[in-house]
C-alpha cells in the first residue's frame, strides 16, 4: 500500500479556507474549536478520497470545500449524529461526490447527455488495482492483465468499494480508514476481507489470508 504521508502539496486546502468559514457572508460566525480539529484531522484524506474517485483535483477541492461549509452550519447537530461527526461527514462527502458525479455530464454522439458516474469509479477503481496489485503481487502474478481486477473493484458494494480505496489506493491503515468513514476497525477489516473473497472468486484465484498487519 502506499504511504499516506508521500503525497504532496495538492493534496491540502488552502488554510485560508478556514477564513472563509468564518467569515460566512451576513452571518456572525465562530469557527469552534472542535470543528478547527476536525478539518485538521480528516480534510486531507477526504480530499484524497474524493479526488481518486473523482479523477479531477479541482472539482474534489470543491466538494470538499462545500462539505466543510456545511458543516460548519450544522456542526452541533453534527455531533449528536450516530457514529459521530466521522460517520457524519462522511455520508456527507459521498453525497456531494455522488451529486458531482450526476452533474458532470458529457454529451453522446445522438445529442443525449451520459453521467460520468461509471467513469469516475472506474477511473477509482483503476487506482485500487494498481495499488492491489503491488500489495498482492505474490497471488495476483498469474494474471495476464489487471482489467479483471479493475472490473472486480468497480462492482464491489460500496463500503467494500471505499475500504479498498482508502486502504490500497490511499494507504490508509485499518484504524486509520475506521476513523475516516466513522465505523470501527473491526468493521473495516470485515469489509477487506469481505472485498478480498468477492475478487478472488471474481478472478478464479485465491488470494490467500488477509496479511495485514494492524
Amino acid at each position: 500500500m502506499t504511504n499516506p504521508e508521500d503525497s504532496d502539496a495538492q493534496h491540502t486546502l488552502p488554510t485560508s479556507f478556514k477564513e472563509e468559514l468564518n467569515a460566512l457572508e451576513g452571518i456572525d460566525y465562530q469557527m469552534p474549536a472542535s470543528l478547527d480539529a476536525f478539518y485538521r484531522m480528516y480534510a486531507r484524506p477526504q480530499l484524497r478520497y474524493a479526488a481518486t474517485v473523482l479523477g479531477d483535483m479541482r472539482a474534489a477541492k470543491t466538494v470538499v470545500r462545500r462539505l466543510y461549509t456545511h458543516l460548519a452550519l450544522n456542526w452541533s447537530a453534527a455531533l449528536l449524529e450516530e457514529g459521530g461527526p466521522e460517520a457524519y461527514a462522511w455520508r456527507m462527502l459521498k453525497m456531494r461526490v455522488e451529486i458531482h458525479m450526476r452533474m458532470a455530464v458529457t454529451p453522446t454522439a445522438d445529442g443525449r447527455s451520459t453521467a460520468s458516474a461509471a467513469n469516475a469509479r472506474t477511473t477509482a477503481a483503476h487506482e485500487a488495482a494498481r495499488a492491489t496489485l503491488e500489495a498482492m503481487r505474490k497471488h495476483l502474478a498469474a494474471l495476464e492483465s489487471p482489467i479483471g481486477l479493475y472490473t472486480a473493484i468497480a462492482e464491489l458494494p460500496e463500503r467494500q468499494f471505499d475500504v479498498m480505496i482508502l486502504q490500497y489506493a490511499l494507504g490508509y491503515p485499518s484504524n486509520q480508514v475506521a476513523h475516516i468513514m466513522g465505523i470501527n476497525a473491526g468493521t473495516v477489516r470485515t469489509h477487506r476481507r469481505q472485498a478480498r473473497k468477492r475478487i478472488a472468486t471474481k478472478l478464479g484465484i485465491d488470494l490467500g489470508d488477509d496479511e495485514e498487519k494492524e
